[in-house]
């Protein structure tokens, strides 16, 4: 376990430090935060890869935010404020993949009651009347997923399937992309201008890149969130923001630390990475 810790202990006691110490550390970034499912227990996963966030953790963040007066914001809103339109200071974004249930019944009071919103991105082909299921968990249903639209709670897509898109034909992807959003939007009577990636973003493989840039033009998003690391700024493309990976094990000083910039330093060695696994694959 300690060796999984080393981007804990060199965020929190070099980095974040370090963000706070210089200049830089001060440019416009808003902090988008990747949660999963919200629920006891944990999946087995290594600390990083962990997709589920106890409700007790999850209140302790939500406090840590309201207590350091840190306002939520829409992807869009969030999007124009790096574009220069108002001031990043203390601004949050919450994000919530796969839709699980257990948004609507943990997630969501917790958020209501610190006035704050969040966008959920929802797999169409799950979205039923009935409860469906996801990994052995239990999906939100379409009335839940209307009910939450119409208390505030921006809903993107998620693609139909969860598929790998960097796998599938090009034909196949536009479908996940422009049928999702058309079902939300037929749903819930209301445009979809957001959009979440699927898996790890394969972010070195420009050519793919390029092209899922130019479909999500196509069908008519504005913004989406993919799994590259660190804060949003004015120089990411609004359509392939990173975020922070959130889960249980994010303690108050790594919470902190990642809020305000010191875990962006993780970017580089992941996609050295990614770059290297890719060049000899």
């Amino acid at each position: 376990m300690w060796n999984l810790r080393i981007d804990r202990a060199l965020s929190v006691h070099l980095c974040y430090p370090l963000a706070r110490g210089r200049a830089g550390g001060r440019r416009p970034r808003i902090p988008i935060l990747m949660y999963h499912s919200i629920r006891e227990g944990n999946e087995g996963r290594k600390p990083y890869f962990e997709t589920n966030t106890s409700v007790q953790v999850f209140d302790q963040h939500m406090r840590f935010l309201h207590e350091n007066g840190y306002r939520t914001l829409s992807l869009g809103k969030a999007v124009e404020m790096l574009a220069g339109n108002g001031t990043c200071e203390q601004s949050v974004a919450i994000t919530f993949d796969d839709g699980y249930a257990d948004f609507y019944t943990h997630a969501y009071p917790l958020l209501r009651e610190h006035g704050f919103t969040a966008t959920v991105f929802v797999l169409t082909g799950l979205l039923k009347a009935q409860r469906m299921q996801i990994n052995g968990k239990d999906c939100l249903t379409l009335a839940e997923v209307r009910e939450l639209h119409s208390q505030g709670v921006n809903i993107g897509s998620h693609t139909i399937s969860h598929p790998e898109l960097k796998l599938l034909p090009q034909d196949e992807v536009e479908n996940e992309l422009s049928t999702s959003k058309r079902t939300l939007e037929d749903a819930l009577g209301a445009p979809v201008k957001s959009f979440a990636y699927p898996f790890a973003f394969p972010e070195t493989d420009q050519r793919f890149v390029s092209s899922l840039c130019n479909l999500l033009e196509e069908c008519g998003y504005e913004n989406g969130v993919t799994t590259i690391l660190g804060t949003a700024q004015p120089r990411h493309n609004p359509k392939l923001l990173p975020r922070l990976p959130i889960n249980s094990w994010d303690d108050p000083r790594f919470f902190q630390a990642k809020l305000e910039g010191g875990y962006d330093w993780l970017h580089g060695p992941q996609y050295l990475a990614k770059a290297v696994s890719r060049f000899l694959s």
